[in-house]
């Protein structure tokens, strides 16, 4: 089983040889991609820089990312593709000697010792504006690299590269690649050496019938401080030919033992080792996408989209120190679902019911963890406060703490499983390759061109009327009823976040997502009574905790009362919105 960069860390007296010592930080770090395509600058660009332009720009907290700044850098040309692989240490050589690389790599490969300084401000700028600043030595030679976040595509990530003398860094340079609002601020403020990573690597190239693949094997340390964590993983970049045939290697290589696909660059492990924080959980960014848009074009949008969020989500799931990464890893994977779900529309699709049971069975093991989080704390906290006299809410949060040790447990082990690692490696394969194109009947092909407004007006419109179907009589309906109003309520929603994008009425738009979003809070509310209850009957607690448990029960019962008031005024709310969706919408 693999560790994580939590149980991983451990305390050293210093930097390596040769490198600056880094200061500590506290800020908030940002999770980057896995999957990242760089992208050399345009004919014309200074030939010692390499790289190409990214416009988006990531923030750090759970919130939805804000609009993304501009970089003035250029435009898109070729790039790399590279998927990153989480090995056990001690079973590194084993992955070398695997049959895929023995029967098809070039040589022996070549070896080299890298040693790298990250910088950035005393506040972090960079960081937080999903911007990284290296300098590495390979030998002789220093490099300067400027690196951006992933966006909203995982695959791809901005790079720029340049030639210094030494493993100070060199601003001037790297200027060009940075937002215009952030450059004076940069001119007038230091950089500082964050970090260092002291690896070393063996590079082998392997040539498959479907391409080229180069597979880096890095060993070893990053270090803040007097903190530092290991590294141990496997990079796969693609040289020339499919993209299919990354995701195979990275197939092959499963079959060997453990492995994790990873969503973090040592920049972000970095950051995040220096300020002594758990790695940090995003919601997901708000889709854009064209209304003139095929609806090909816009199911690649949307997943990528899904992907990408199930991708940042997993580092702070399996740290386990930030509850909002099983939240976030959730919604990640019902999001997943949903979209799965919007494209049965177009046909029977093959691959769609095993994905979407995969994803179904890594959600139901993460449940319980989520669960006993908000129990642990939102429920137990705010009712024990209130009921200060009632005795056994200390015998009941211990009783609470086991059960939730046990989910993790659970959680854990199932992101630990190949299972998991295979799902993820194969999703983004048939992302990258769209190969729902190869799933659609002939006949049915000739939808994927046609613009995506016209699918998304008729998908919309009949959820909407499901949700008003259920939600007849909404004010005798009982706690069965309620639960069907909230399922499907939830999928217009997420089905909303796929598609009221492509609808150009965005004061419309607000309004009616601000109220359906007010509705589904109501019904989750009201719902998490009911999974209170649950848990309390299953909970082994001690004697004394039965009055206090009794306490949560009764009060939550008092509680559903005036819920009601505030459900159906949700309700009213959401009935009275126009439809963004229809034409109607934009004249109100």
């Amino acid at each position: 089983m693999l560790k994580s960069d939590a149980t991983a860390a451990r305390r050293t007296p210093g930097a390596p040889d040769g490198n600056p010592v880094p200061k500590d930080n506290k800020s908030a770090p940002y999770v980057a991609g896995f999957l990242r395509q760089v992208e050399p600058a345009e004919s014309g660009a200074d030939p010692a820089i390499k790289g190409g332009v990214t416009d988006h720009m990531p923030s750090q907290d759970t919130t939805p990312a804000p609009e993304p700044a501009q970089s003035s850098a250029g435009a898109r040309p070729p790039g790399e593709i590279e998927l990153k692989l989480l090995v056990d240490a001690g079973r590194m050589a084993h992955f070398n000697a695997a049959p895929v690389i023995v029967a098809n790599a070039r040589n022996k490969g070549s070896r080299k010792h890298l040693k790298s300084v990250y910088y950035d401000t005393a506040e972090r700028a960079l960081r937080r504006s999903g911007l990284s600043l290296r300098v590495r030595r390979s030998g002789a030679r220093f490099v300067q690299t400027v690196k951006t976040d992933a966006a909203d595509d995982p695959l791809r990530r901005g790079e720029w590269e340049a030639s210094v003398p030494s493993l100070a860094p060199d601003v001037a340079l790297a200027m060009p690649f940075i937002p215009e609002k952030l450059r004076s601020y940069l001119e007038a403020q230091p950089l500082e050496a964050v970090f260092t990573a002291d690896v070393h690597r063996h590079a082998r190239i392997v040539d498959l019938p479907s391409g080229t693949v180069e597979i880096a094997f890095d060993q070893g340390v990053l270090t803040a401080g007097d903190r530092s964590i290991a590294v141990s993983e496997i990079e796969l970049e693609l040289k020339s030919g499919s993209a299919s045939t990354i995701y195979e290697v990275a197939l092959r290589l499963a079959e060997q033992g453990p492995v994790k696909p990873s969503i973090r660059a040592k920049s972000a492990r970095g950051f995040d080792l220096a300020a002594g924080a758990p790695p940090s959980a995003r919601r997901p960014r708000k889709l854009r996408l064209d209304p003139s848009v095929t609806l090909d074009e816009a199911f690649a949008t949307i997943l990528r989209s899904c992907f990408l969020h199930l991708l940042q989500s997993l580092p702070a799931a399996e740290d386990g120190r930030n509850p909002e990464g099983v939240h976030q890893l959730r919604v990640s994977l019902r999001r997943l679902r949903s979209a799965l779900d919007l494209m049965r529309s177009v046909g029977a699709l093959s691959n769609l019911d095993a994905l979407r049971s995969e994803a179904r069975w890594l959600a139901q093991d993460l449940s319980a963890a989520r669960d006993w989080d908000v129990f642990q704390l939102e429920t137990l906290p705010t009712i024990a406060k209130a009921c200060a006299s009632v005795a056994g809410f200390d015998a009941l949060g211990r009783a609470a703490a086991k059960c939730q040790s046990d989910a993790y447990r659970k959680a854990h082990q199932a992101l630990d499983d190949r299972r998991c690692a295979v799902f993820l490696i194969g999703l983004g394969q048939w992302i990258e390759t769209r190969g729902w194109r190869n799933d659609v009947a002939a006949e049915d092909l000739g939808q994927l061109a046609e613009p995506a407004v016209n699918f998304a007006q008729r998908i919309l419109s009949e959820q909407y009327a499901k949700v008003l179907k259920r939600g007849r009589r909404f004010k005798s309906l009982s706690a069965d009823e309620l639960h069907r109003v909230r399922l499907a309520t939830k999928r217009l929603r997420y089905l909303g976040e796929f598609l009221l994008p492509l609808f150009a009425d965005r004061k419309s738009v607000r309004r009616f997502s601000r109220r359906l979003a007010g509705l589904q809070e109501e019904l989750g509310a009201f719902n998490d009574m009911a999974v209170t209850a649950s848990l309390l009957d299953g909970l082994d607690a001690e004697p004394d905790s039965a009055i206090a448990a009794a306490a949560i029960a009764g009060w939550q019962a008092r509680a559903s009362i005036g819920v009601q008031p505030s459900l159906q005024g949700a309700w009213r709310d959401f009935t009275a919105a126009r439809v963004p969706w229809c034409r109607q919408a934009s004249q109100d």
